[in-house]
């Protein structure tokens, strides 16, 4: 929403699509607090190891996730959410097709 639009009520798993064998992403917030993405993974897609310098809130919106974080695997599915700790290795793959909200918190504590 841009700063001079209107609020308005969202059906936020309809906000993006999924592509065949591929990632797709949308950015609905961008501040330097932090950020919210949609993310829409194809099965079998995900993301490879990585750390990030800020803790991260996955909330799966559909489908089924396994996310690796310090290398112990949580599945979660739609309406679960875990926290992944900065400064932490993680990783993502998609167990079915799969939708999250992934919200970055840059501020440190």
């Amino acid at each position: 929403m841009k700063a001079k639009e209107s609020p308005r009520i969202e059906r936020v798993k309809d906000l993006i699509s999924y592509q065949e064998g591929a990632v797709v992403s949308r950015t609905i917030i961008d501040k330097p607090a932090g950020t919210v993405t949609l993310f829409a993974f194809d099965e079998g897609e995900g993301l490879s190891e990585h750390t990030v310098p800020y803790d991260a809130l996955v909330h799966v919106l559909d489908g089924q996730v396994e996310i690796k974080i310090a290398g112990k695997p949580y599945i979660l599915s739609e309406g679960d959410m875990i926290v992944m700790p900065a400064d932490v290795h993680h990783a993502l793959r998609a167990v079915t097709q799969f939708k999250m909200v992934l919200t970055m918190v840059k501020a440190k504590s």
